[in-house]
């Protein structure tokens, strides 16, 4: 598609999002707020996620549709309320972008990935007025708690306090803070207040997370992947049975389950 074939299509959508927007469209569009519309931000983006998982090129098409147009309709409101445009958010992308790629865009020399990605920070810190050495880890931390998912948060956060020297000197230690963690967790349980036992769980899910770091593994991958083998399993359960799950008893259940996950490692 031509650049300018590109550029008629966007503006369509730009226009189409303003109609809904308008007093003439549609209630529920319009009816919308920035923070009524965050879920289905996060929502689309792992809708996008899981199409580029499955390699569906045309969903994969069909998703990033459905999360442009999440952005668009953030920066109707936002234009709406006088508080900036799309033109704004693009220009502000473009920028960052030529700013953050002085190799690219300027006279700066790399030799590999690991100087881009410091070049990238130090700008990064640079552009909030600080410098890598003056930047706060714990500001840094908190800005992935606010910004990711609260498993790759906690991955990201184990990371980079890794990378500073906050780290075991053996994953039997790590194994050893696992197990710590997994005793409190049940004490908790017998013993403690709702809040206490919540409080208890973060930290053992904390602790598994650091295990994972570990063994180099993904903890969102690996939930995502037992999510769908569940998934996967209760449709070869629903496949042969005649009634409701619900009238089956556990025992029932169970040898269904059995079945289905026998006939999955078969696959």
């Amino acid at each position: 598609m031509a650049d300018n074939q590109i550029l008629v299509a966007l503006q369509e959508l730009i226009d189409v999002v303003a109609k809904l927007r308008s007093p003439e469209g549609c209630p529920w569009d319009l009816a919308q707020t920035p923070q009524s519309l965050t879920p289905y931000i996060i929502e689309e983006a792992y809708e996008v996620v899981d199409a580029i998982q499955t390699g569906d090129k045309k969903a994969i098409a069909e998703e990033l549709g459905d999360l442009l147009l999440q952005v668009v309709l953030q920066a109707q409101i936002a234009s709406e309320a006088g508080d900036f445009s799309l033109q704004e958010v693009v220009e502000g992308i473009s920028q960052k972008l030529i700013r953050r790629h002085p190799h690219v865009f300027g006279d700066v020399t790399v030799e590999n990935m690991d100087e881009v990605r410091q070049n990238w920070e130090i700008i990064k810190a640079a552009e909030k007025g600080e410098t890598p050495a003056t930047q706060k880890l714990s500001d840094k931390l908190s800005r992935y708690r606010r910004s990711l998912p609260p498993l790759s948060a906690a991955m990201k956060i184990s990371q980079k306090a890794a990378g500073v020297g906050f780290e075991w000197n053996n994953v039997d230690e790590v194994w050893g803070k696992f197990h710590e963690e997994l005793g409190e967790f049940q004490q908790a349980l017998a013993q403690e207040t709702p809040q206490r036992q919540e409080s208890e769980l973060g930290d053992l899910l904390f602790a598994i997370i650091q295990v994972a770091r570990w063994h180099n593994l993904d903890p969102s991958a690996g939930l995502q992947g037992t999510s769908q083998r569940f998934i996967q399993r209760l449709q070869k359960m629903e496949d042969v049975i005649d009634r409701p799950l619900t009238e089956y008893s556990l025992a029932e259940l169970d040898a269904l389950w059995q079945q289905a996950k026998a006939q999955l490692a078969q696959d």
